[in-house]
């Protein structure tokens, strides 16, 4: 039995990505993400409007009558939240940490992929794959998902991105649309990143905090790597620190956006001050804008 607070907060988190889903985003989902084909569901009369490329001349030359074939969207889709859990998601300094910014996104997305009949899995990892929830419909289901994402507890702190992706590809065989979750502040995970862009459709949803793009002018501070356990004295009152500081932060993420960008990966950037929504929705737009220019 979940205690009562953990069940507060998973309801609080369903409310509001339902609400959301309800009001705009379901709608924007299904437009971004098209089913795999198409499928022949009847024939009926034609009529002003139609699509002439779309008459069947076999039944129109058999009953005299203009007839048009109705084709359905085969729209089950697969989608796995590949979701980071290493302890540098524990980091915020905003309105949440970025585990909390995670659970949000996913909860927005797994509940539009639910409204549109769409199977949901879970892929939690650290420098392992911790957690693994088969694909599956239905509000259970996906409140199952959300409460791993909050609350399990790994048992490791790292993180390995390349481990994680290998393992998705070799589970998943069929293609699905992967949301994967990550501050992305690992190394070497290239080639696994590509490999993974090219099986499937890849989303790549980047968590940060500002405090890791720039620091204050606060003096001496002690800082630990949540990963690592290991501990640093810097001095935040040198400004060549902070310039060198901010510059290896900006450095570090353009080499992700470009490598995103030339795996033809997409990304989504949300921070910790709770702007999840609007970024999501601006993606989804984007994301339909370009699949109806092709």
């Amino acid at each position: 039995m979940l205690p009562v607070d953990v069940m507060r907060q998973i309801r609080r988190l369903q409310l509001r990505a339902r609400r959301a889903v309800q009001t705009l985003l379901g709608g924007e989902y299904h437009s971004a993400f098209k089913g795999s084909g198409l499928s022949f569901e009847e024939v009926r009369e034609y009529q002003p409007g139609d699509d002439v490329r779309q008459i069947d001349w076999n039944v129109t030359a058999r009953t005299g009558t203009a007839f048009i074939k109705r084709y359905v969207e085969e729209r089950e889709l697969t989608l796995i939240l590949a979701t980071d859990l290493s302890a540098s998601q524990r980091f915020g300094t905003q309105a949440q940490p970025k585990r909390a910014v995670a659970a949000e996104i996913a909860a927005l997305v797994a509940f539009c992929a639910v409204s549109n009949n769409d199977r949901v899995g879970l892929m939690g990892f650290t420098d392992r794959v911790e957690r693994y929830v088969p694909p599956n419909k239905g509000t259970r289901h996906v409140l199952r998902l959300l409460r791993d994402i909050l609350f399990f507890e790994p048992e490791h702190t790292g993180t390995s991105l390349a481990a994680a992706l290998d393992h998705l590809n070799k589970a998943q065989k069929r293609r699905a649309i992967v949301f994967l979750i990550s501050d992305f502040l690992g190394n070497g995970f290239t080639d696994s990143f590509r490999r993974a862009a090219r099986k499937h459709d890849l989303i790549a949803v980047r968590t940060s905090d500002p405090r890791e793009a720039a620091l204050p002018p606060v003096g001496l501070v002690q800082l630990e790597d949540a990963e690592t356990g290991r501990q640093v004295l810097i001095d935040t009152g040198s400004k060549r620190f902070r310039t060198a500081f901010a510059a290896k932060a900006a450095e570090r993420r353009a080499a992700f956006t470009k490598l995103a960008r030339s795996a033809q990966a997409d990304l989504i950037e949300v921070g910790t001050g709770g702007d999840h929504f609007d970024a999501l929705l601006r993606f989804f737009r984007t994301r339909e804008r370009r699949t109806r220019g092709r």
